[in-house]
Order: structure tokens, then sequence, then C-alpha cells
């Protein structure tokens, strides 16, 4: 068997970088993640580019948001639409309903800092609420990296039937400790909170729609 060429192997390295990943990557973070020089990541950008056109695959690669990402192609965007309609009613897990929690009351706020306030890794939790729709991006920080920031949309307003928006949720202390960590969780949001010298006691007017 002959050995696959160091250019097609990049390729499929950042094939699935790309796959895994629930935001857009740039150059510097596959090059890293790659172990590979930018250069190298640039031409095997444009083998992936090739397989993964208009016309030719399931999924196209597109630059987004200063970053590289795999999109549902023209074709098939009405099928994946009616999937996503079909998993958005499915019932919320624990995990997205806290990180839900936290962009509702802390956001915008990058992933880092819900990982931080909830103590575990929020990359699925956030890619299934971006999905359903009730998160959206809001910019990025900036803090060192520059993080994609996420806001609730106006979909979770009407989902969870906020009339006044952010204005609707109830303050933190009258969230009830009934599901497990739900007082950590708050008690997080508050540190976090008093750390940026801003009150979440009574949440902030609604982020205007994008």
């Amino acid at each position: 068997m002959s050995a696959v060429p160091r250019q097609v192997g990049n390729a499929r390295i950042l094939e699935a970088l790309l796959f895994v990943a629930s935001e857009p990557l740039d150059e510097k973070t596959l090059a890293a993640a790659a172990e590979l020089s930018e250069p190298d990541v640039e031409e095997a950008l444009q083998l992936v580019g090739e397989r993964h056109a208009e016309g030719s695959s399931g999924v196209v690669l597109e630059r987004i948001a200063g970053g590289w990402a795999l999109r549902a192609a023209d074709e098939t965007a009405i099928a994946c639409a009616r999937l996503l309609d079909q998993l958005s009613q499915r019932p919320l897990s624990r995990a997205a309903l806290e990180t839900l929690a936290v962009v509702a009351y802390a956001g915008p706020v990058s992933r880092p800092e819900i990982s931080r306030i909830r103590g575990v890794a929020a990359d699925n939790p956030i890619k299934s609420l971006l999905e359903r729709g009730l998160i959206e991006e809001a910019g990025r920080s900036d803090r060192p990296g520059n993080p994609i920031l996420y806001r609730t949309t106006l979909r979770f307003d009407r989902v969870f039937g906020l009339e006044e928006g952010r204005h609707s949720l109830p303050l933190l202390e009258e969230l009830g400790d009934d599901l497990p960590d739900a007082g950590e969780v708050r008690d997080r949001l508050q540190a976090m909170a008093a750390s940026q010298a801003v009150s979440i006691e009574e949440p902030a007017a609604p982020d205007a729609p994008a």
C-alpha cells in the first residue's frame, strides 16, 4: 500500500478538526492543533475547499468570523433544517439548561467563562444550544485569545415566555435548589459578577437583535 501524500494527510487532519469544532477555527489555531506550519495549513485548506465545494459535497468549507468552518451545502440545507427542528423539540439536558442559565444571566459571556462558572467544559452544551437557536454569537471578548461571546436569542425569550426579554428573568436568589449543583452555579455567577464589579441581581436590558 502506498503512503498517503503529506498534503492529503494534512487535509484529512484539518477536516477532522473542523468537523469536531463548534466554532470557526483560524489558521493559527488549526496549525497549533495539527502541529503544522501556517503555510502547510493554507495548502491543506485549499485541498479541503476543493473537496468540499458546492455541487461536489454535502458540506462546504466556508470562511466566516475570521476562521474556517464546515456548513451544509445549499442542496442539503433543507434536510438539515428539518433534522435540527426535530432535535430542537427534544428536552434539554441538565448541562444544557445550566449553560443556558449562565448565558441568560451573565451574557454576553465567553466559552471559557461558562466553563469556569459551571466547573466543567461547555463545548457540547453550547453546540446544542446554538443548534436549537436558543443562543447566538455576540462578537468577541477583548480578553486574551478574543474568545467568542454568546447571548440568548429572541427565540429563547419566546420559548421561555419572557415577555420583556431578560427583564422577565427571576432574580438569582429566587432560583430554587431543586436540581443538584443549582446553588453552586448561582454562587459562581454571583462571584463572577462581584469580580467584574457588575450586578446581575437585576437582568440587564435585552440585547438588540443582531
